[in-house]
Formats: C-alpha cells, sequence, structure tokens
C-alpha cells in the first residue's frame, strides 16, 4: 500500500516567521462530521452495489481480510440490506474513518469492519474484514439491537487521556492475548468492563459462560499475535485495533482469527471492548501499515 504523503507549499511569510498557520495546515481534513459522513456514504454505496457514489481518489485501493480486490467486487456484490448495528471510529488526526457495521445478506447477518483513509477529502483507500455468519456459525449475534453498553458515553471529565497513553493500554490487551494473562500484561480494565465479538457478550456482565471477569477466564496462548493500530478517537477515547492471532492449532488447519477490535478507554482503563472477527489463512497481513508504531515485545 502506497503511504500517504502530504505536501505543503509555503510562501515567503512562511519562511521569514518559520511558523505555520494550522488552518492553512489543515484546510483539507476531515472533521469528525466530515468522516462520519463518509461512512454513512460508504454503507449507501455498499448496499447501491456502485462505488462510484463515493468520492474515491483516482489510484484507490480496496481489499477484504488483506487481499486486494476490484473496488466494487466481493461483498459488495452479496450485501442486501444495512443491519441495527453500526459504531464508528472516527480518527481526526490519522484522517481515518472506521466503523463497525452490520448488514444483511438476506436473512443472513454480514458483519464489516471497514476502515476508510482520506486525503484531501477523498477516499484513497478501503480496508475491510467481512464476516458473514452462517447458520453453523460458533457465535451467533445476539447484541447487535442496540450499541455496546459504554462506547458512546462520553468520556468524564478530567479522564480523558493522551493518543499515546490510550495506544498503549491497548496494546496491552494485545500482549495479555500473547502471553494468555491479562494479569501479567498489566492490562487496567475498569470494574465495569465488558467485551461483545460478532454481537456476543464474551466477559463481562452478561456473559454467556461461566466465568465472565477478564482478569479470571482462562485464555490460550497466542505466541505469533500481531497487532496494528487501525484509528484512535481521540474524542470519543476509543482505539481500533486490526490483530492476527496467529498460530495455536484451534482455528482449524491454516487458519488464524483476525480481528478489528474496539477498546473504550479513558482514567487510565478499558471500559467496553466491540469485536468483529473472521477466520482468514493464518499468513494473511493486514496489507496497510499501521497508523501508529508498533513496539515489538517479544
Amino acid at each position: 500500500m502506497m503511504f500517504r504523503i502530504k505536501a505543503f507549499a509555503g510562501g515567503l511569510a512562511v519562511l521569514l516567521s518559520l511558523t505555520v498557520s494550522p488552518s492553512l495546515a489543515t484546510a483539507q481534513d476531515c472533521d469528525r462530521a466530515c468522516l462520519g459522513n463518509l461512512v454513512t456514504q460508504y454503507a449507501e454505496a455498499v448496499l447501491a452495489h456502485d462505488p462510484s457514489l463515493l468520492p474515491l481518489a483516482d489510484d484507490a485501493e480496496y481489499t477484504e481480510g488483506g487481499r486486494a480486490v476490484a473496488m466494487g467486487e466481493g461483498a459488495w456484490q452479496i450485501i442486501t440490506a444495512q443491519g441495527s448495528f453500526r459504531h464508528d471510529y472516527l480518527d481526526t488526526t490519522r484522517q481515518v474513518a472506521a466503523s463497525h457495521i452490520h448488514f444483511l445478506e438476506g436473512d443472513m447477518p454480514v458483519l464489516m469492519s471497514v476502515a476508510l483513509h482520506v486525503d484531501d477529502g477523498k477516499i484513497s483507500g478501503i480496508e475491510t474484514i467481512v464476516a458473514r455468519i452462517t447458520p453453523d456459525s460458533p457465535f451467533q449475534p445476539s447484541q447487535l439491537h442496540e450499541p455496546i453498553r459504554g462506547m458512546d458515553t462520553p468520556v468524564p471529565d478530567g479522564m480523558r487521556m493522551s493518543r499515546e497513553d490510550m495506544i498503549d493500554i491497548a496494546l496491552s490487551y494485545a500482549e495479555g492475548l500473547r502471553v494468555g494473562n491479562f494479569l501479567d500484561s498489566n492490562t487496567p480494565f475498569a470494574p465495569e468492563v465488558y467485551r461483545v465479538e460478532n454481537g456476543v457478550i464474551t466477559a463481562g456482565q452478561g456473559c454467556f459462560g461461566a466465568v465472565c471477569g477478564l482478569y479470571d477466564q482462562r485464555i490460550m496462548v497466542h505466541p505469533g499475535l500481531i497487532p496494528s493500530v487501525v484509528a484512535v478517537d481521540e474524542e470519543n477515547g476509543t482505539v481500533l485495533l486490526w490483530m492476527n492471532f496467529g498460530f495455536t492449532d484451534s482455528y482449524g488447519p491454516g487458519t488464524a482469527l483476525v480481528t478489528m477490535e474496539a477498546f473504550k478507554i479513558w482514567g487510565g482503563s478499558i471500559h467496553a471492548i466491540n469485536a468483529f472477527f473472521d477466520f482468514l489463512p493464518i499468513g494473511r497481513s493486514r496489507g496497510w501499515p499501521s497508523e501508529e508504531r508498533v513496539p515489538r515485545v517479544y
């Protein structure tokens, strides 16, 4: 994938003062309303099976599950309706409009993670993970009729964290999965934390199992887990990670669980988690550079 390169042409006054006007430097950037509107346009274009409805850059690229697909092909051809759930993660700093969107293929749920990469108000790239929930899928969605509890709650006054600290906390969750223990990874969970995966509560209040606490649940070790930062919604306190869980010999031959997973983070803790995942070839990479540097910890 091509890295985004933003050119700057300064005038004589700028050169003399060695300063840059913020309004000039970001004049073509999308604000939150603009990014959210792009997600809406994307959903409408998918429903219409017509990518020409989008403000696409000339060289815009499209991927599904890390694999390059022609714009308008793949999931564009199977969607028949939009379902009841959508949650956006709007990164005004990196100009990424990401979302978890519930679509339908007939009566079958289709859970789509999407990240729209935006340059000068146009979509330069679209990356997706598309999970078709068949009748024999292990997770049958039950929590897509309402927003994820706490995910849209405004960050309390004085509890907003820096972008860097939010990313560190989200990555501590990935490290807990890697070593098989959220205590060893020092992952900070709030008392009310819960996790929803493909529309099913898998941890916290209302989970389907006998053990619901994230510190108490047994976690298999994922030594080959690879995380990548997709978007950071600083205003809403959310971080969206892409993760390939790597080889565990538990997801089927040659297969890994791959997810886009969102974390509500404020006041030094994770308060809610929402993930859409699919099972993909184990060697499948994201295909896009991380929006932030991810340190290698092993």
